[in-house]
Formats: C-alpha cells, sequence, structure tokens
C-alpha cells in the first residue's frame, strides 16, 4: 500500500508538470504568430501608413516571392535536407524567360529565329524549374552526396550559367513585341484581378496546393515520414529516393515561378536575381516551425514565417534603417528561431517521457488495485 500511495501522490505532480509544460508548448508552437502580430504592432506605432491599403500590397507583393521559395523549400526541410540553389535557380530561369522573349530560339540551319508565346514560355521555365531541383534529388539520392554540398555545386554552376546566357549583361524590354505574337510576360507581375496583384493569388493557389498535398496525399505523409525516420519509412514500403527527387523537383519548381514573377515584375532579367533570396525563404520556414533535423513542419507556419520576415524587412526600409544594420536583425532573428526550434524540440520530447511514465503509474495503479 504504501508503494501505491507514493505513485498516486506522483499523479497529481505529473498533471501540474503537463499543465505547464503544455502551455509553454502551445507559447512555442505559436512564436510565429505572436513574433507576426509584435512585429506589425511595433511598425503600426512607429511607421507612419503602415497599415494603410496600399502599403500593404506592396508588402505582400514583396512577400510574395519570398513565400514561393520558401513554400517549395519546406518539403525538403521536412526530410531533413537542404536547397541551397533556389536563389540560382531564380536568376537562371528568369534569364532563360529573358532569352525566349528577346533572343527567340535561333535555328543556325534555316537561318530564322522562333520567338515563342508566353504559353509556351512559361510552362518551358517551370519544367526547366522543376528539372534542375529533380537533378538535384537525384544526385543526393543517386551518389548519397550531402544536401548542402551537392547544392551549394548546384547554386555556383546555375549561377555561373546565368552569367554566361548574356555574358552577365540584362535582357530588358520582357514586354515583348506585338509583332512577334509574345506580349503578356510583364502582366504577370504587374497584373491586378479583383484588386490584387497576380502575385499574391499565385502565392495563395500555391500555399493551398502544397497545403493539400502535405495533408491530405500520401505524398506529404510520406515527406513526414522520410523526415522523421528515413530507415523505418524505407522499410515500411516508402520508395524513399523516388520521393527525394519529387521533393527537390518541387523546389525547383517554385523557385522558376519566382524568378518568373520577378523577371515580369522588373520587365528585365538579370543574372543577379535571387542572390541570397534562399537565406531569407531558409530563415522563413525556420521561423515558421520547420525543424531543421526533419519530420516538423506546416505549410501555414512557413506562410506566417514569409510574412514575418517580409514585414521585418520592408519595415525596417520604411523606417530608414541601414541595410547592414537589416543584415544584423535578420542575423539575429534567425539564430532566435534556431534556438527556440531547439527548445521546443527537447521540450516534447520531456513531455513525451512524462506522459509515458504517468501511463505506467496509471497502469500500475489500475493492476495494483
Amino acid at each position: 500500500m504504501t508503494h501505491l500511495s507514493g505513485k498516486a501522490q506522483s499523479a497529481p505532480a505529473m498533471k501540474a508538470f503537463n499543465s505547464r509544460e503544455g502551455l509553454i508548448l502551445l507559447l512555442l508552437k505559436m512564436r510565429t504568430f505572436i513574433a507576426l502580430i509584435l512585429i506589425v504592432g511595433f511598425f503600426a506605432i512607429t511607421v507612419p501608413d503602415f497599415l494603410a491599403v496600399g502599403s500593404m500590397v506592396i508588402m505582400i507583393k514583396h512577400i510574395a516571392i519570398n513565400a514561393f521559395l520558401a513554400l517549395g523549400i519546406t518539403f525538403v526541410i521536412i526530410t531533413a535536407g537542404i536547397d541551397l540553389s533556389i536563389g540560382a535557380t531564380l536568376g537562371l530561369c528568369g534569364m532563360i524567360a529573358g532569352w525566349l522573349i528577346t533572343k527567340g530560339i535561333v535555328l543556325p540551319a534555316f537561318g530564322i529565329a522562333i520567338f515563342p508565346s508566353v504559353w509556351v514560355v512559361v510552362p518551358l521555365v517551370l519544367l526547366i524549374g522543376g528539372l534542375i531541383g529533380a537533378a538535384n534529388g537525384w544526385i543526393i539520392t543517386r551518389y548519397n552526396v550531402a544536401p548542402f554540398i551537392c547544392t551549394l555545386g548546384t547554386m555556383y554552376i546555375l549561377r555561373g550559367a546565368a552569367m554566361l546566357t548574356s555574358g552577365g549583361e540584362t535582357f530588358p524590354g520582357l514586354q515583348g513585341n506585338p509583332q512577334l505574337g509574345n506580349t503578356g510576360f510583364d502582366k504577370i507581375g504587374s497584373g491586378y484581378f479583383l484588386g490584387l496583384p497576380w502575385a499574391i493569388w499565385m502565392m495563395i493557389v500555391l500555399a493551398l496546393v502544397i497545403a493539400y498535398v502535405a495533408r491530405r496525399l500520401p505524398f506529404g505523409r510520406q515527406v513526414y515520414a522520410i523526415g522523421d525516420n528515413e530507415r523505418a519509412a524505407e522499410l515500411s514500403g516508402v520508395r524513399v529516393k523516388r520521393v527525394k527527387i519529387f521533393v527537390y523537383a518541387i523546389s525547383g519548381l517554385c523557385a522558376a515561378i519566382a524568378g518568373i514573377v520577378v523577371s515580369s515584375q522588373l520587365v528585365a532579367a538579370h543574372p543577379a536575381n535571387g542572390t541570397a533570396f534562399e537565406m531569407n525563404a531558409i530563415a522563413a520556414v525556420v521561423l515558421g516551425g520547420t525543424s531543421l533535423a526533419g519530420g516538423r513542419g506546416t505549410i501555414l507556419g512557413t506562410l506566417i514565417g514569409a510574412f514575418v520576415i517580409g514585414f521585418l524587412a520592408d519595415g525596417l526600409i520604411m523606417m530608414g534603417v541601414s541595410e547592414f544594420w537589416q543584415m544584423v536583425i535578420k542575423g539575429i532573428v534567425i539564430i532566435i528561431a534556431v534556438i527556440i526550434d531547439q527548445m521546443q524540440s527537447r521540450m516534447q520530447q520531456k513531455a513525451a517521457v512524462v506522459a509515458q511514465k504517468a501511463l505506467l503509474v496509471e497502469a500500475e495503479a489500475t493492476r495494483t488495485a
């Protein structure tokens, strides 16, 4: 009876522990949303017209670019991978679009150049982006190369290829030529629908599609399974290599979308477009609660993380903060996000251990009674 009494006395303590830990865990899980509210509140007070409709539309239009990249790389990070080549993919895909619109497809044998319409250019560029990502995934899985090293090498290759397409020059005048039938590319970045830019609608649609894939389709569950325990996922029948190739292909496809939108907004393509954009995308994903160790993350969290990074960057610019200080502040935010992520992981493990102990106590009490 004394043994049972000791167990019984420990039950309230465990419940109190669970309540306290549960509250802290809830706050950690909601950290991105809390950060978003605090940032918007701060800039609403310190920056005039920060919440004005016009200002918000412009800022969300900027955020959409980072959101495209972040949404694409979320699956990669959930599988415990990384893709450092998305910024370079953005730049190269924009250059390819610029080449097709301004130079066309030259056929030396016939002495002519074919200028494809926008309805051909866009799908072709998206296909190239997806193939670049798939190539990353194939190298990583086929030769067991670390994702960091593979995508770092790919980043340099793609950035060099973007320079080679024009000798480092810009492709201007991407509005096309009516006589060639290739106009309309600029409308992707400047067009509006129901009062909002196309880029914002594209961001919403892409987020909904990727969220549906993550939550409703077997592919999404396989991605999480690989990130949680790759060996166990493989033993359970998941075709790990194929899933990883698709994951990187999605990342490349989303980078191509961003490249098209950026070039369309600028009505010009420059090989340096997208430089360091991968850092903002990774920061948004980590801020959104996706674990760098894999197996945990949400699309909604990534989207909110992109808004946090976007509002922070634009708010600092509107306050007149130096670009150098902006880099320092972004770096601090990223480090804090990683630290909080590690805290959340440790607390979840501790909560799991406490829950297991509580179940053992309950089972022992039932058995003894």
